[in-house]
């Protein structure tokens, strides 16, 4: 690969090994984008946080956890993908999270997506973000 086309995995502090266990990185770097899989609200064992409205601000703290690894935080932030098991019933949660994540305009854009089955997870954010330039 060029330069121009390398790809460098990101991993934040601490959580390597839940991303080897199951073969991926917590986000690839290409060129000043950072493409971040999904996160979810995982205690340390890697086990899903039983209560709900902690396990959207866990996703949202390990997202800050990877993207502060890349050099990167919130306001960097160009695109949101969100899964939720019971939208209608988590809207106001999930809210009330990207409220506090994203307080003011201009927001990054956003497509919520209902889904079945997220690994025992209730709710999953996956964005991708510019990584600013470092003078």
């Amino acid at each position: 690969m060029t330069a121009a086309t390398t790809r460098d995995a990101v991993f934040p502090a601490g959580r390597q090994a839940l991303y080897d266990i199951n073969g991926y990185s917590a986000a690839i770097r290409s060129g000043d984008l950072l493409f971040v899989s999904g996160q979810v609200g995982s205690r340390e064992d890697g086990s899903p946080e039983p209560d709900f409205p902690a396990q959207v601000q866990l996703a949202f703290d390990n997202l800050t956890a990877v993207l502060a690894a890349a050099g990167a935080g919130l306001d960097d932030i160009v695109d949101v993908t969100t899964f939720h098991t019971d939208p209608e019933n988590q809207f106001d949660t999930v809210m009330a999270a990207k409220a506090r994540a994203f307080p003011s305009a201009p927001y990054p854009n956003w497509t919520a997506v209902g889904v079945n089955w997220l690994a025992g997870f209730d709710f999953e954010i996956k964005v991708i973000a510019r990584i600013p330039q470092t003078t």
